[in-house]
């Protein structure tokens, strides 16, 4: 099980200088991977629930907007996957998003994981004109035009929300057919998404159990579909409270062990704090003590 971790951008690190020296010590550490999550606004309001619980940052905090630390991490870095938990599929349009995407797998050379979702925050999402109770045909739509526009010579798409014919598309991204999609979420819409339009189902906030309970009804989505199983990548986001390294690092390596027996081929590692000098700590924690026990696993 691979285990990645997510880039700081937000608070006093919503800087050049915390995302650069981040992204680089974790390369220097051989990490797999490096994450951005997705927000282009903080509403004063919100209806719904976050899916982590309460919503961890202030409206007026600061917080670097996610393609671009992608793009910024995609070239300061050669070796580690560059993904997304979860790019929105509504806060951009699907036809620039997909030539932003299609950029950062150019410029890293191959590496972007492309994670998506619907997204839970209605205010957010109308603000940036997306019709809440019609997110979820509007993502799927959208995964197609990216599709269609990373693998067709002469793309095209007609669809209830995005049009578009006889338009060039170019450079095509560099992963072959195109970089693979990890659909979050677990309502049985994003199940349908994930074996349907996806390549991997991309898991937020969950316990062994939940995860197990959850992998059920997945598996159970596939086999409606007559999806196999084994073409569906399984990752998860983890969060690294202090809460939880207060514990111990034995117990942080128990549960991790325990996503690997359920076949988790990858753990996103989230441990943002406001101080860097800390988030390096818990690096090195990560890369000295827990990977080396979860590979032994």
């Amino acid at each position: 099980m691979e285990i990645g971790c997510h880039l700081p951008n937000q608070g006093p690190l919503a800087t050049r200088e915390a995302v650069v020296t981040f992204a680089r010590e974790a390369e220097r550490r051989q990490v797999a991977s490096l994450w951005i999550s997705d927000h282009v606004i903080f509403p004063r309001t919100a209806t719904g629930s976050y899916p982590g619980g309460r919503f961890p940052h202030p409206p007026d905090k600061p917080y670097l907007e996610p393609v671009t630390v992608l793009t910024a991490a995609a070239v300061v870095t050669d070796h580690a996957r560059l993904g997304s938990s979860v790019f929105i599929l509504g806060h951009r349009h699907p036809v620039v998003m997909a030539k932003m995407l299609a950029s950062i797998d150019a410029l890293s050379g191959g590496r972007l994981i492309c994670g998506v979702g619907v997204g839970w925050w209605k205010e957010e999402l109308e603000i940036l004109g997306v019709p809440f109770h019609a997110r979820g045909r509007q993502a799927d739509e959208a995964i197609q035009v990216f599709k269609a526009l990373w693998t067709m010579d002469n793309p095209a798409f007609e669809g209830e929300f995005f049009k578009f014919r006889d338009i060039g598309f170019a450079p095509k991204p560099v992963q072959k057919p195109h970089p693979p999609i990890w659909v979050g979420g677990d309502s049985p819409g994003a199940f349908r998404r994930v074996v349907t339009h996806g390549d991997g189902w991309h898991a937020t906030s969950k316990t062994p159990a939940q995860l197990r309970e959850a992998l059920d009804r997945l598996r159970a989505a596939a086999d409606t579909a007559g999806r196999s199983w084994d073409t569906i990548a399984l990752s998860l986001r983890f969060g690294l409270s202090d809460a939880m390294l207060g514990q111990g690092t034995q117990a942080v390596i128990d549960q991790l062990g325990e996503f690997k027996r359920l076949g988790l081929s990858h753990v996103v590692l989230e441990f943002r704090r406001d101080d860097l000098k800390r988030m390096i700590e818990i690096l090195d924690l990560v890369t000295g003590e827990i990977r080396p026990a979860i590979d032994r696993a």
